[in-house]
């Protein structure tokens, strides 16, 4: 389940350095974000780079540098911009823009099957500030959960076909969930009303199912994470449902191909900011730009906590650490990056109506790589 997260642009740079050989220690804290933009918002980041050398810089050449990079990013911003228009203009038949449908009562979960503490209430959660690590026995349990999400999501995606309502896909859903003795994560977190998410078309995330029914050419992305023995197992997968076109095949094959490539550079003490570059990297080739509101997190006992993992390019200088478990979520779309929210405080949409697509896996990092934990 995808994470809104709001960082500002604009930051606050602590620098003391001597180029004499002497040890160079700079300091990046993001400027105070504000949560006007989003259900919540994610704890502040601090930085911090030591360098060591025996070359003289000057202020001046440093200057030119920062420059440089200014001039590269705003080139590379204007060729994004181009590209978007390209697209925007690309002529294919768009489906009818979404309607709230009737939304029936959320379903009953057995008394006897562990429910996660936000279920008490109906206040968002903040984010956990802790970084999540596991011992055998966590890892094992999370292992659990992580296929059964897997198996719920892959029976769900079998269910996709033209004239089913998304409220059937829940439906099922929370079925299977509660028959294996888990719980379903959404249901009730923060006063969401339904036990998955299903997000069609131009809605980017966090769709809840309704009476609408699935039309033939439709894309959907299904959200599934299950609460099992007292961890979360996360996963997402955009299917699509009967004659879909190739320019949303398109969109459907590159976002899952962005999520494999940033999954294959995490592993022990890789940065961060790879996962982002390396997403990025790949989307460009096609003309894509990825959602920076929405971002991937920690996982486990725990829904959502520390790390942030942002899906664009960034200058994080924060390390992955082993046997930590995270969710990597990146959405992408057709035209604008820009989204809004329905009334409902949950279902977001593309501002001008442009499809998206998502994919998600939970992953364990390794020492030497990453070991993606749903699957089946």
């Amino acid at each position: 389940m995808a994470f809104p997260a709001s960082f500002s642009h604009s930051a606050s740079l602590q620098l003391s350095a001597s180029f004499h050989g002497e040890r160079t220690t700079s300091t990046l804290l993001p400027s105070s974000t504000s949560s006007n933009s989003c259900p919540f918002v994610g704890s502040q980041l601090a930085f911090s780079a030591s360098l060591r050398g025996s070359k003289t810089m000057s202020p001046s050449r440093l200057v030119v540098y920062s420059r440089r990079l200014s001039g590269l990013e705003e080139a590379m911003k204007m060729r994004r911009e181009r590209e978007q228009r390209e697209r925007s203009n690309t002529k294919f038949t768009r489906p009818l823009p979404l309607r709230r449908g009737r939304v029936s009562p959320r379903l009953p979960v057995p008394d006897d099957i562990p429910k996660p503490p936000y279920v008490s209430t109906k206040e968002l959660p903040e984010l956990a500030s802790e970084h999540q690590f596991h011992d055998a026995e966590g890892i094992e349990k999370m292992r659990a959960a992580c296929e059964l999400a897997a198996r719920v999501l892959q029976s769900a995606g079998e269910l996709v076909k033209p004239s089913i309502t998304t409220n059937e896909i829940d439906k099922a859903v929370h079925q299977m969930i509660i028959d294996a003795g888990a719980y379903p994560s959404p249901l009730g977190y923060g006063g969401f009303p339904k036990s998955v998410c299903t997000s069609v078309n131009e809605c980017m995330c966090h769709g809840i199912p309704d009476s609408r029914q699935l039309q033939d050419g439709d894309i959907i992305n299904i959200d599934v994470t299950v609460y099992l023995n007292g961890y979360h197992g996360d996963t997402s997968k955009t299917f699509l449902c009967g004659n879909v076109n190739d320019i949303l095949k398109r969109l459907v094959k590159v976002t899952e191909e962005c999520m494999e490539k940033g999954i294959a550079v995490c592993k022990d003490g890789a940065s961060f900011k790879k996962i982002g570059k390396r997403i990025s990297e790949h989307a460009e080739k096609y003309g894509f730009d990825v959602v920076e509101r929405f971002v991937g997190h920690g996982v486990g006992k725990v829904f959502h906590s520390e790390p942030v993992i942002l899906h664009h390019r960034n200058v994080s200088l924060l390390l992955i650490v082993w046997f930590a478990n995270v969710a990597a979520e990146p959405i992408f779309t057709i035209g604008s990056t820009d989204c809004i929210t329905w009334p409902d405080n949950w279902t977001t949409l593309t501002a001008d109506g442009g499809p998206a697509a998502q994919f998600e896996h939970t992953i364990l990092i390794t020492r030497t790589g990453a070991e993606i934990l749903t699957k089946c």
